[in-house]
């Protein structure tokens, strides 16, 4: 009977996913904070500035109008429109709205698409260093996620020798690729991208572009793969270039054959995305002004950690082309990026992200800040790093 009981409480295998090491951080770091200890955030991949005002107005009279019920599965019929204007306005791609699904997050979104896409078992490639989520929703999915080692000599992007070199070796069924990328904070130039796309869809991979950085370009104008491929799924979000992060929603450009399937899936897993968010994103779409604005703060940062970091000491980072990160090198002061964190934030009072969230080979050597606070978290922590370094 004893025994019995146990297995009542045995958490499935699919479950035993690592955590998002990010949150840790930021947990340890409200615990200073309670303590009275001041902490500069550099961890969490956060804007600190608020969504367009036109979204926070929208919401209030949304508020005060009442009920606020489901909505369609696929997200509100004007929503899904505006999204796809918003494609004419920055890609000049005319989009079918009805190819449009608004999501939970991109997070809600990679859900879907993995189920839609992939069946237990399939091998899905990845770029090292990327996103943790990636590869931990795929694992709970029964999918296996394939990491693919990047280097400096390729701008840190994966390219097309190395998906197809992988792809003989054991065969894929799909590609997550992002640009800007985190936690790089590097892009893919337009035609390795295109040629990646082409090399992928050639050999039957399929691909899921997340584009959630868009707009948080620096070194060149990103391009949406939808341009490229009516094939591909693309995945963007609120959350990032709108600062709508704990609105959760964000949306997805799937092909024809799988709107219904998508559909399907939302309608189970969450039968709509949240209303009052819903209606704050589709005014935060008139809002691109204020968030150019927010983009040029970014810019002031990136140059105050670029030009500061090497002379605190940290003087070997990854080229800065977009999002609101930079992921440098520690290896001169730690080969654990995990105690040089820890060690950096109770020390030194500023928090930032190991490697080892985005990169289980070589990410003990590196350290992910974000800059998307203000200017003057960004000198203060450039100098206590500095201090800290050569105390």
């Amino acid at each position: 009977m004893l025994e019995k009981a146990k297995n009542l409480l045995q958490t499935s295998r699919r479950s035993a996913v690592p955590p998002f090491i990010v949150m840790d951080v930021v947990a340890a770091a409200a615990r200073l904070e309670a303590e009275g200890r001041r902490v500069v955030h550099l961890e969490v991949g956060q804007p600190a500035a608020s969504p367009p005002r036109a979204a926070l107005l929208a919401a209030q009279a949304a508020l005060a109008r009442g009920r606020l019920g489901y909505t369609e599965t696929l997200g509100i019929a004007s929503l899904r429109s505006r999204i796809a204007r918003y494609y004419r306005e920055v890609y000049r791609l005319d989009l079918d709205p009805a190819r449009v699904a608004v999501t939970t997050g991109s997070s809600g979104g990679f859900i879907l698409a993995f189920l839609a896409l992939f069946e237990p078992g399939d091998r899905v490639a990845l770029a090292n260093p990327g996103y943790p989520p990636y590869r931990h929703i795929l694992a709970a999915l029964g999918c296996e996620p394939v990491l693919i080692d990047t280097s400096a000599a390729t701008r840190w992007a994966l390219t097309p020798e190395a998906l197809i070199a992988e792809h003989r070796r054991k065969p894929l069924a799909g590609l997550v690729v992002a640009s800007p990328a985190n936690p790089t904070g590097t892009m893919i130039a337009p035609t390795t991208f295109a040629h990646l796309l082409a090399a992928a869809e050639s050999e039957g991979i399929k691909v899921i572009s997340d584009e959630i950085y868009h707009g948080l370009d620096y070194a060149f104008a990103a391009d949406t793969a939808a341009k490229l491929s009516e094939r591909v799924v693309v995945i963007n979000s609120f959350s990032k270039y709108f600062c709508m992060t704990g609105w959760r929603i964000g949306w997805m450009i799937v092909p024809e054959a799988m709107v219904r399937v998508v559909e399907r899936l939302q309608g189970n897993l969450a039968i709509s995305v949240p209303t009052l968010a819903q209606v704050a994103a589709e005014a935060a779409l008139d809002g691109r002004e204020e968030m150019e604005a927010v983009k040029r703060g970014y810019e002031v940062n990136r140059r105050i950690l670029t030009e500061g970091l090497p002379a605190a000491g940290l003087d070997r980072f990854l080229p800065v082309d977009g999002a609101f990160y930079l992921y440098a090198d520690i290896s001169r002061f730690s080969n654990d990026s995990l105690d040089f964190a820890r060690r950096m934030l109770t020390e030194a009072g500023v928090a930032a992200t190991p490697g080892i969230d985005f990169d289980p080979v070589n990410g003990h050597n590196f350290l992910r800040f974000c800059y998307a606070g203000a200017a003057g978290e960004m000198r203060e922590a450039v100098e206590r790093i500095g201090a800290w370094l050569h105390r």
